[in-house]
């Protein structure tokens, strides 16, 4: 049986990385996780709770395609405490995860053959997606010195259809703030694209506040999840907001493509919004974790990087000591014991030079892996 055009995409290599670490882990090795974009920590309790109760009460089938009202409520909500923005709840759809969000957001904006810009390096994902949606992707080549974000000059001439930001972003944790986010958005809108914004690591920020893209623009798409900072990756629960005459357009896709989120994780999701002061004791870990990173990672040798403003991640140019990250980060794993994500999952053109580390785990943990990590470079310089 013959398969599509469309189905060859690329391998997610931190998928890769991260079952080699379980095989590893399975014959009996201690791995230390810098490979994995996930929190160290289960969902907030107060998310557990809400979801055994409704458990004992609630048959949790079928919600609407948009997600529950009171959960759109409590995003919009989010908004209005976190950036003082007032947005109207129906305009929030909430989503089988993020993932879900970009299938959504690329539907509803784009046709077969659209050119849709994408920072590089930036979330693999989003290019196997376009692709597997045919959509061509189109990298837009970022430097250390823009902090690994696109700038408006970029889009020049480039013909698209769209463009994609993330900040922070993954795997830099750099973020835009409002004046370089605002003409992004500007020079989009002025070629006649549309503009979607990640903003799935809002919340894990460090010394200022990330700027959702709503403050600049409403005729935006802003994607979030409760994956990264509300700490449910495996929940698989989302949201995106749209302007208000695209509601209607994404509701229909979502009828038909998902017809609904995953109901328990909606509920868990409630619970979530009411668990400030767990998720900012979680912070308070990320920033102890990039503290150790920022001082450990260059004294292991890694001293090639652009400090992260938000979420979890650094990312090390390592092309003075490999031309091949993917056979870099096995040495590491096999040596050293610590698994990391070769640079090639977010950059085809020049991630074989470079590799992310992850701080999302505990910090034990990641004291732990930096020991390895210089004892690793010590043996291998030696």
């Amino acid at each position: 049986m013959r398969n599509s055009r469309r189905s060859a995409v690329d391998p997610f290599i931190v998928m890769d990385v991260m079952e080699a670490a379980r095989a590893a882990e399975a014959s009996g090795r201690d791995i230390v996780h810098m490979e994995v974009g996930q929190p160290g920590t289960p969902a907030p309790r107060a998310a557990r709770d809400r979801l055994a109760r409704a458990m004992e009460t609630d048959a949790l089938g079928y919600t609407v395609a948009l997600g529950l009202p009171e959960l759109r409520a409590g995003i919009a909500q989010l908004y209005r405490d976190w950036y003082g923005v007032d947005l109207d709840p129906a305009r929030v759809v909430v989503t089988a995860g993020s993932s879900g969000a970009f299938i959504l957001a690329f539907t509803a904006l784009f046709d077969t053959g659209d050119r849709v810009g994408i920072g590089a390096p930036g979330y693999p994902s989003y290019r196997q997606i376009l692709r597997s949606l045919d959509l061509v992707p189109v990298d837009i080549e970022t430097s250390v010195e823009d902090r690994y974000q696109p700038v408006p000059v970029q889009l020049a001439g480039q013909d698209l259809a769209g463009l994609l930001v993330a900040s922070p972003a993954n795997p830099t944790g750099t973020m835009l703030d409002r004046d370089a986010l605002g003409a992004l958005i500007g020079a989009t809108q002025a070629a006649g694209a549309s503009f979607i914004s990640d903003e799935i690591y809002h919340g894990i920020e460090y010394d200022r506040k990330a700027v959702t893209a709503l403050e600049v623009s409403d005729e935006v798409y802003v994607i979030n999840s409760f994956s990264k900072y509300f700490s449910m990756t495996g929940w698989r629960v989302g949201w995106m907001v749209v302007p208000e005459d695209h509601v209607r357009v994404v509701e229909r896709l979502a009828q038909n493509l998902f017809i609904c989120p995953p109901h328990a994780a909606q509920v868990a999701a409630l619970g979530a919004l009411e668990a400030r002061d767990e998720l900012e004791a979680n912070l308070a870990v990320y920033t102890r974790n990039r503290e150790l990173m920022m001082a450990g990672l260059p004294d292991a040798g890694f001293d090639r990087i652009a400090p992260p403003d938000g979420a979890f991640y650094v990312y090390a140019d390592v092309s003075h000591l490999t031309d091949d990250s993917r056979a870099f980060a096995r040495e590491i794993l096999d040596e050293a014991g610590v698994a990391v994500t070769p640079g090639l999952d977010f950059d085809p053109a020049r991630g074989a030079g470079t590799l992310r580390f992850s701080y999302a785990q505990g910090t034990d943990r990641i004291e732990e892996g930096l020991r390895r990590l210089r004892a690793f470079m010590e043996r291998r310089s030696g």
